[in-house]
């Protein structure tokens, strides 16, 4: 390790807040799935920056897009209208079959307006006591990071410490239909889940989970909130995680590769019976649906789709899943996936998750450990047949590795 990397080191630990753990390794740039450090050192990114550099790092068509908008205008609040905002509406309603979009910029404040907006729908539509409005949840959840959020987590380290949290949310377990089923009362206005737990070691529930909770919500007037932002536009191999069951969500949120990973971007995308109850003045954000965020994602959504990426991660992601099985590691307790979403658990007389990825970092792989014995893989979707290949040896080589 070079002193320049030492010294970087050293100056985030100076000056930084301690909230995070990196691997060891300081990037300087990218190009498709391939990441460099400041020493020179190639590797392949197998997180893609928690799934939002789906698209690759630096897309050309990305870049030309947040160039060209960059050089004309960057942002107007949204005390005035801007030509690439209705563009984007009408764009991302016809990719995902939406007739309502609320622009905003982290997939957190993403979650935060639909609370707000199915709590509002359920007291003015659905007649809801004031006050009285329940969310149900799901235990081992990642929405993201905010206070409100982080209320319903059940993740000692996420909400330790920072409370006193608001009450309305009701946490049942992942996958369990008929825990949800028990759980709803005549002041149910949403259940919030991911499709698929990421941040819990990429968790995917029993078939037919989503047809059932999809009934369940209809038969008592309670709108679906699929969190999509690391599961839409591609990663699993359909453009959203719902088509696997053939359902549509009421409200679906979007984010991380909505930009393609060069600017936070995030939407909320429902009807008019859940959006249609905000008026001007109740919610908004200063720099969502600013015309250089909307131009950008009108560039992400548009090269999702005409380069084939989301047929790409169905395919590559089916490669990579059979060769991670086929690796014949005692280490491995278990390998799981759809599409280019993939985790590889360890037993945990194994150890620790991260010395993997330490491991692998040396072999020319980037990936990222999750709840101590799970490695998460997740490489952007552009990713080749080769380059699957060659990851799954580096792989093999690793999970076979004595660390004894």
């Amino acid at each position: 390790m070079s002193s320049s990397v030492i010294d970087y080191f050293a100056t985030e630990a100076r000056f930084g807040a301690h909230n995070y753990e990196p691997i060891g390794v300081v990037l300087s740039r990218g190009e498709g799935v391939w990441v460099w450090d400041t020493d020179g050192n190639r590797y392949l990114d197998c997180l893609s920056a928690y799934s939002a550099v789906s698209q690759g790092h630096c897309h050309p068509k990305i870049l030309a897009a947040m160039v060209e908008q960059a050089h004309r205008l960057t942002l107007t609040s949204r005390a005035f209208h801007n030509d690439q905002l209705a563009p984007f509406y009408e764009e991302i309603a016809a990719l995902t079959g939406s007739h309502k979009v609320l622009p905003m910029n982290s997939g957190a404040e993403a979650v935060e307006s639909a609370i707000k907006s199915v709590r509002k729908w359920g007291y003015e539509v659905k007649g809801v006591p004031d006050g009285q409005a329940e969310i149900i949840v799901c235990a081992d959840n990642f929405h993201g990071r905010t206070l409100g959020i982080v209320g319903f987590s059940t993740d000692p380290e996420t909400r330790g410490h920072f409370g006193p949290f608001a009450p309305g949310f009701r946490i049942i377990p992942f996958g369990d239909d008929a825990a949800l089923e028990q759980a709803i009362t005549p002041n149910t206005v949403a259940f919030l889940v991911e499709p698929i737990q990421g941040e819990a070691g990429v968790i995917i529930p029993p078939a037919g989970y989503f047809t059932r909770v999809r009934e369940l919500c209809t038969a008592n007037n309670f709108m679906l909130v699929l969190d999509e932002i690391q599961t839409g536009l591609g990663r699993t191999g359909k453009l959203l995680a719902e088509q696997h069951e053939g359902i549509e969500a009421d409200v679906t949120l979007l984010g991380k590769a909505l930009s393609g990973g060069f600017y936070p971007v995030s939407a909320v995308l429902s009807n008019n019976e859940v959006l249609g109850t905000l008026r001007p003045g109740q919610h908004g954000s200063t720099f969502g649906g600013n015309p250089l965020a909307c131009a950008v994602a009108r560039a992400a959504m548009r090269v999702l789709v005409e380069e084939g990426m989301i047929e790409n991660a169905a395919m590559q992601g089916a490669r990579l899943l059979e060769g991670l099985k086929d690796i014949r590691a005692n280490t491995v307790r278990d390998v799981r996936g759809r599409g280019l979403m993939l985790a590889v658990e360890l037993h945990p007389e194994a150890g620790r998750a991260r010395r993997y990825c330490e491991a692998l970092q040396g072999k020319g792989i980037l990936a990222k450990d999750t709840h101590g014995h799970t490695i998460r893989i997740a490489p952007p979707l552009v990713i080749t047949s080769d380059e699957v290949d060659w990851a799954l040896e580096q792989f093999a080589t690793t999970l076979t590795q004595d660390f004894s």
